[in-house]
């Protein structure tokens, strides 16, 4: 597969694996009743600090478990330096490049630095997302290119769902100049091949076509009675004989009847007496399939009359008159062609297509006129995206139950269309997200404040719709070097430990075992710590070991076990990497 090569693409491949692992300080937490110090246990996240550390650090409680990512990352116009939603060309990021890709940074151009930027934070989100879990990436044209190519490097072509178009305007600019962007891209990429969207509940005009001309007992539309695949499927190409004109009625060039034989015999005799007979019908069944009359399957019998002609016409006639036909039926007072009844009971939603009309999904103008009517008409963001978009994700992509991230938080939308959709369905949604500007608390966060409290007033207030959240910020790393943090806590040093050696989340806690880790595949992890005195993995400790496993490993700082003692018990020891000189 072809790769996109830039400048800097060889320090940013694999930079995401250098990122070091930071602690997550919670500052404070929200709910209805208003902000408090103390943690009200809330799963919800919205965290201030670099992206790009942000994901890294949570890898160990997260790997494998988000279920949707929305992103509506920079846009790299090239007009007054990335458009970071409210137009900032942050300082930061290029320091960032500084820092990475060293001088060469410096003769970067604008698409160069934007892949720089974009490419480690996708390389986290893929190993973010779960089995069954799919990203949907906000783009312009400026960058779209580039993007699929990347995202086909990362995710992989074969998990590209969609380039959806999102109908961004309701109305034309008169001023605008040659052809008009109505449109902006949502690239969608799953984390594993052949993923599907949920349905969408149906339109009133979708419904409108299913009609009852029968007195049937639920409503239905007249359908092809044909299926595709008439050379792969020979076996369900044959004559059924018209229980009206008596002719015998072949499916379409390269078509096949819609069920296995057996099925539209029992429906025929919903009409009148039928039965299986050979009519040596190879040419007439060969053109059928498009193949030779040689290699026509032979042997197939059609499904003929059982009756007489005259008996079958009165028989057809008193159904035809009675109503409640067969599935299969025939137009035109019975004199027409054959069709199909699809009842609407068993159609299910509808399929969502790759391109969103504002109608369904909002548009920039309405995303203002949201965000001016949270902050009593203060214009604080520039490009939001509107709620309904987001919602419009989140109802195709994911469940009542599903955790959603977003790296680019901006003004907090992801989490408004979250917590919408929690109180229109009940549901237990769970959102995190990220923002490396200093507005993430008095923005980002104020808008998730005030849209689980309610906003306006009078006939333009807007109820609350609960839930509740805790803001973080980037904290210390968990190695100093090649040494652990001590600084953390334990608790921390615990989970990136079991992360690092499982890919799993810390469990909890065993009471009777307190230097248990977990176990994982057979393998149990023991990390033999305490902040203050020297550990040792010696026959005492064995004795403390409750936990069965075929293998364990071990860590302390130090080993008093012989080779031949480690390897009778299955046990890998390692150094807890600190410095114990000071102890």
């Amino acid at each position: 597969m072809p790769t996109l090569e830039w400048i800097g693409k060889d320090k940013v491949v694999n930079h995401h694996l250098d990122v070091p692992y930071r602690v997550l300080e919670r500052q404070y937490s929200f709910d209805e009743q208003g902000q408090r110090t103390e943690d009200n246990g809330s799963e919800n996240m919205i965290i201030h600090g670099d992206n790009l550390s942000a994901l890294k650090s949570l890898l160990p409680r997260y790997e494998g478990r988000i279920k949707c990512i929305y992103i509506d990352p920079p846009y790299n116009t090239g007009n007054e330096g990335w458009v970071y939603n409210d137009n900032v060309n942050d300082p930061r990021i290029k320091k960032w490049l500084g820092d990475v890709v060293g001088k060469e940074g410096e003769d970067l151009s604008r698409h160069d630095k934007w892949l720089c930027m974009m490419y480690p934070r996708l390389r986290l989100l893929q190993k973010l997302l779960a089995e069954d879990g799919v990203i949907f990436i906000s783009i312009d044209d400026t960058e779209y290119a580039n993007l699929k190519s990347i995202c086909d490097e990362i995710f992989g072509a074969n998990c590209f769902v969609s380039n959806i178009s999102w109908q961004r305007t309701y109305s034309t600019r008169n001023d605008s100049k040659g052809i008009v962007n109505e449109v902006e891209h949502i690239l969608v990429y799953s984390k594993q091949p052949e993923w599907s969207p949920n349905k969408l509940p149906r339109t009133e005009a979708m419904n409108s076509i299913y009609k009852n001309p029968d007195n049937d007992t639920t409503l239905w539309t007249s359908d092809n009675p044909f299926a595709p695949g008439a050379a792969t499927h020979q076996g369900m190409v044959y004559a059924i004989q018209h229980p009206f004109t008596g002719k015998m009625i072949y499916p379409s060039n390269n078509a096949c009847w819609r069920y296995q034989q057996d099925t539209m015999l029992e429906i025929m005799n919903g009409w009148t007496r039928y039965k299986l007979e050979d009519l040596h019908d190879e040419k007439e069944r060969a053109h059928v399939c498009g193949v030779s009359e040689n290699s026509v399957r032979p042997g197939v019998q059609a499904i003929v009359l059982a009756d007489p002609l005259e008996i079958a016409q009165e028989n057809a006639q008193k159904i035809l008159e009675r109503g409640q036909w067969p599935r299969f039926y025939f137009t035109k007072s019975g004199k027409g062609g054959v069709r199909r009844k699809t009842y609407l009971e068993n159609v299910g939603g509808r399929l969502p297509t790759n391109f969103w009309p504002y109608s369904e999904t909002g548009h920039t103008d309405e995303a203002k006129k949201e965000m001016l009517a949270i902050f009593d008409g203060r214009a604080t963001f520039d490009t939001p995206k509107p709620s309904r978009l987001v919602e419009f994700v989140l109802r195709i992509a994911g469940n009542e139950n599903a955790l959603i991230l977003d790296s680019f938080a901006g003004s907090g939308t992801t989490a408004h269309a979250a917590l919408n959709l929690n109180k229109t369905d009940g549901g237990h949604r769970k959102f995190i997200l990220i923002e490396m500007m200093d507005y993430a608390d008095s923005i980002t966060a104020e808008r998730v404040k005030r849209v689980i409290r309610g906003y306006g007033e009078g006939k333009s207030a807007v109820p609350g719709t609960g839930g509740d959240f805790s803001y973080y910020e980037l904290g210390k790393q968990l190695m100093n070097g090649r040494n652990l943090n001590e600084a953390v806590g334990v608790e921390k040093i615990r989970e990136y430990v079991y992360f690092t050696e499982t890919k799993q989340r810390l469990p909890a806690p065993k009471a009777d075992e307190p230097y248990l880790l977990g176990a994982h595949l057979d393998s149990a992890f023991y990390f033999y710590y305490e902040k203050e005195q020297i550990t040792t993995l010696n026959r005492e400790f064995l004795h403390t070991v409750k936990t069965a496993a075929g293998s364990y490993v071990m860590y302390a700082d130090l080993c008093t076990l012989s080779e031949t003692e480690l390897g009778k018990y299955h046990i890998t020891f390692k150094k807890i990497p600190r410095d114990i000189t000071k102890l």
